[in-house]
Formats: structure tokens, sequence, C-alpha cells
């Protein structure tokens, strides 16, 4: 993990210290909401339909049980005991008190965290693959490249005030666990004809009012031109990005309204102009710097295979459930990647007690090499932990109530906070979720059901990631009623796909036994248990999953 050094230390704390003299100021009417919004924007304050909300950059999703602690004690001493963890890989509390804002700021700063860049139109926190460092089909880690680009993009003044927001994602395995090609920008990792490693280059890609998956603009750019490269991205989007209309600001929109090959063009043309003193060239030894923070650790010598492992497996059915569905294979013998589903029956997905938080703290230092990481899903994932100690993780996370079974299953649910707690959204989100959390409530049937990502979006921001779920669902506003929209074939991984809407919105008594006609439809139609929901969907077309969703119940 990336440590602070006295620039990045001094950059943090001013910052805290500029943003609470702004606080005074509003809080004594010196400065008025309109103009506060982008002063308090930059540091990552929002204001919500209750209370403001503070959302805090976990950058490329790492944290150590130091960090993990300090988040739990600002929801036990600021917010109301939980926090609410992202789709991008950032950290949410719904209650503080703008009074206490700049107190939260410096509690952050003691364990070299902040949420500067986490909102606001500038480049945000960089994500990443939550298992970088352990999957067995990486090329490199990618981490290292998150935090370059991190360090690079912070208060850079040429991108401080962009048309509009701009994410940038990171991955390098063969399977995209970041998704991607629906960010702004998506760097995949890959190897050229000759062996050497640099990025494939995807721009245009978001979700939103209007989704894109991302096109390719140049299949490999070389490491050392990494930040030039961006840099000439940015500044055509900079230059050409709608500025009058903000649902037409996205970087998608302007690919998408000059074509590919234009923009290709004018990116290949800025970066070929660029002048050697304006290139940033990273010394190589800056480079073995950050990548020294994120060396692999030093694993222990053990067999492939664990007896006490294995015993836990065989003890019962629900130990051999959790295992199945929440440990990942590593590339280290002898160890495995714990995800942890923060998707228990009837919890708002995402969502963690402070309480809850600690326990997480504590397991990871203890056993998993004091490196946790968030995951696109709103989960927790621990990415070393010895087979040996698999036991004595889920005991540690069944005393914590942590102990969901349901990782990458239909009750593992992807939604954003909706109606409950946003100001932007027409529909709630939450109870939606858990209502359709309930149809799979019985382990068997979850588990025959087998893979599917369900996400749920309370407005057509898609904070919730409807389009890209298997089954997607958006809430919209009818004349004070909330009615919720299905979308069937989405995907947000290397075969990313929209999805695509089926027809009139269903009240929301009617969601969940919609989804259960579906399912049923599903069950008859693939070929085996073997054949997945989004496989059969796309073998035999949405139609007879669009008749189940709309029969008579």
């Amino acid at each position: 993990m990336y440590r602070y050094d006295e620039f990045d230390d001094t950059l943090v704390r001013e910052r805290a210290k500029q943003f609470r003299g702004q606080v005074e100021r509003r809080l004594k009417g010196e400065l008025k909401e309109e103009h506060f919004k982008p002063l308090r924007l930059q540091n990552g304050v929002y204001l919500q339909l209750h209370a403001y909300m503070l959302r805090v950059a976990i950058p490329y999703g790492q944290l150590s049980a130091k960090k993990m602690r300090q988040l739990a004690l600002i929801a036990d001493k600021f917010d109301k005991g939980y926090a609410h963890f992202t789709t991008r890989q950032n950290v949410q509390y719904n209650w503080i008190r703008l009074a206490d804002m700049p107190d939260v700021l410096d509690v952050l700063a003691d364990v070299e965290m902040h949420a500067i860049q986490t909102s606001g139109n500038c480049i945000r926190n960089v994500t990443s693959d939550h298992l970088a460092g352990a999957n067995l089909d990486e090329i490199e880690d990618p981490r290292p490249w998150c935090e370059i680009i991190r360090q690079w993009s912070t208060f850079h003044p040429e991108f401080s005030s962009l048309p509009r927001k701009f994410k940038i994602a990171v991955t390098a395995g063969e399977t995209d666990r970041a998704a991607v090609r629906v960010h702004d920008i998506g760097l995949h990792m890959k190897k050229n004809a000759e062996g050497r490693i640099g990025f494939e280059f995807i721009v245009g890609g978001g979700l939103g009012r209007t989704p894109f998956v991302g096109p390719t603009v140049r299949e490999w750019v070389a490491k050392e031109d990494l930040l030039s490269y961006l840099e000439a991205n940015m500044r055509i989007y900079n230059r050409h990005g709608r500025r009058d209309n903000k649902y037409k600001a996205r970087i998608k929109i302007l690919v998408s309204e000059l074509g590919l090959e234009e923009y290709r063009r004018q990116v290949e043309e800025e970066f070929a102009a660029q002048n050697t003193w304006e290139k940033v060239v990273l010394p190589q030894d800056e480079v073995d710097r950050i990548t020294a923070y994120f060396a692999a650790p030093k694993f222990a010598a053990l067999p492939a295979i664990s007896a006490a492992f294995d015993a836990f497996k065989a003890g019962s059915r629900e130990y051999a459930r959790w295992a199945k569905n929440n440990l990942r294979p590593h590339r280290t013998p002898g160890y495995v990647s714990v995800h942890v589903a923060l998707k228990q029956q009837g919890e708002a997905p995402g969502d963690a007690s402070s309480d809850q938080m600690r326990a997480l703290a504590d397991i990871g230092e203890t056993y998993a090499l004091d490196d946790i990481r968030v995951a696109h899903e709103q989960d927790i994932v621990y990415p070393h932990v010895k087979l040996d100690d698999v036991p004595a993780v889920y005991a540690a996370l069944k005393a914590a109530g942590l102990h969901a079974s349901n990782a990458g299953l239909a009750s593992d649910i992807i939604a954003c906070p909706g109606l409950d707690y946003c100001n932007l959204s027409n529909a709630r989100s939450i109870s939606v979720a858990n209502e359709i959390q309930a149809v799979f409530a019985d382990p068997e049937f979850e588990d025959d059901v087998g893979t599917l990502h369900v996400n749920v979006s309370g407005c057509i921001n898609a904070c919730g990631h409807h389009h890209v779920g298997h089954i997607g669902i958006l809430g919209v506003d009818k004349k004070g009623e909330e009615f919720y929209q299905v979308l069937f074939g989405g995907r947000a991984d290397e075969k990313a796909t929209i999805a695509t809407i089926q027809g009139p919105g269903l009240r929301h008594e009617e969601v969940a036994p919609a989804i259960r006609r579906v399912i049923d439809q599903y069950l008859t139609l693939r070929r085996d248990k073997s054949e997945k929901f989004i496989d059969t969907l796309s073998r035999v077309g949405q139609a007879p999953f669009k008749d189940a969703l709309y029969a008579a119940a």
C-alpha cells in the first residue's frame, strides 16, 4: 500500500485547513450556498435529501486495518454508527453535520486519507481490480499505475474544472473486474507483439442518461507514454467537451458526436504535437519507488491442500456453501481470496456498521496480511488469506453478521441509496433490493439459479449501474408514483454490454414477483445447471423473458 510522503501529508492537511475556514464562513452566513457549493464539492461534501453526505476516497479500493478502524470511529463519533461502501470503491457517510466536516477531514488525514476528488468536475478516485496482486490471470499489478495516475491528476491545474466529472479505471487480468469499458477512460494492461506490457486505451464509456460501452482508441500505449497520452485525451475533451448542457458534457458524448476515427485523429495529433518539455516522463526511479509500495507480501511456503480447510468444508452445508460462493483462487499455493458480501437479507446493500468495520479490520490484521479491499460490487475482499485460516475467518465474520454466502449470486445486489437519501432520486432502491433478495432467501434455490447480477438504480444517473446488470432495475417517477423499468442483458466485464429496457415500468410491489417469473423462465429454458442466466438469455433471446416479466402473477 502506498504511504504518504511529506508532500502528500502537507497537501491533505492544508486542504482540510482551508475547508475549515470555508465552512466557518458558510455557517456565519458570509458565504451563500451557491458560492459554497463548488467549495464543498471539492472536498467530497454533497447536500442530500435529509443531510450532508461525505464521500471519502479509497484509491484503488485498498485499506489497512488502521484505516478501516478510523472509518468506524468516524461512523460512531460523527454519523449514526454505519457507513456505505460504493461501486467506485469509496465510502460514504450520510448524516455528518456540516460543522463537523472539517474535524472529519482532520481525522482522515491522521491515517493518510481524504475526500479530495470524490466529487466535482475533476478526475475522480481511480479504481481497479479488487483482486489485484492475487488473481491468477493478472499480467502485472495495476495498482502502481493507479497510484501514478492519482498523483498526476490530483489538483492538476489544467483538468481541475472539466466539462463534467471524469472516471478512470485500470485492470490487468483477462477477466475485467474493474468495469473498464464503462468508464470515461478504461486502461486494460496487455502485452504487445514484442511481449512488452502496456495499456489498451478505452475511451468514452459510461452509464447514466446515455449509456455507452467505450471503444478502443489505441490498442497499445507504452508505459512511458501513459501520462502524456492521458493528457492528450484530456486536452481534446477539455477543449471540445460540452459546457452548455451538463447532460451532454461527458466524454462519451464527445466521442460519439465526433465519431471514433475523428476523435482518435485529434488525440493522435495532440499527442504528436507535444513538445519534449511538455511530455510527462516519469523517471524510472520514481516508478520503481511507487511500485515498491505494492510489492507482493512474503507469502509462506504452503501446500496447495489444507486439512483444516477440507475439514471446515466438510463440517456442514453452511460452511461448504460459503466456501463455494465466497472464496476465490489465489496465485500462491495455500492461499485464497475471501469475498465478504455486505448483502445480508433485509440490510441496505453496501452498508456496514461501525462494529462490523472494526471486525473487518481485526480480521484483516490477523488473517489477511493487513490488506482489505473494497469491491466494485459494494462488498469487501481479503485478497490474501491462508487456507488454514479460513475456518477462523468465517467464525469471525459470522460473529459480526458478515457471513452471507451469496457473493456473485442473485441476492448480492448492487443498489444505490435511492430516494431514502438522495435528492436526485426518483424512487426507492433499498426496499426494492430487499424484496428481490427475499425471492432468493432459500439457499438451495439461489444456488440452483447460480451466477446472476441484479443492479438497482433509483434514477437515470445510474449509481446502481442498472445498465450493466444481467437484470437491471431503474426507478422512475410517473406523476408522483414510483415505477420501475426492468432491463435484461447487461454486463460490466470484458464482454461489456448495455442492457435493454423491456417495456413499461412496474409498481414497487410488482417488481419482486416479476423477477421470480423471469427466473422460473430461465430455469425452464437453460440447457443444464452449468448454463448461466446471461448465457441462456444470449442463446434464446430476450422475448421469452419479457413475456414472463409481464405475465399475470
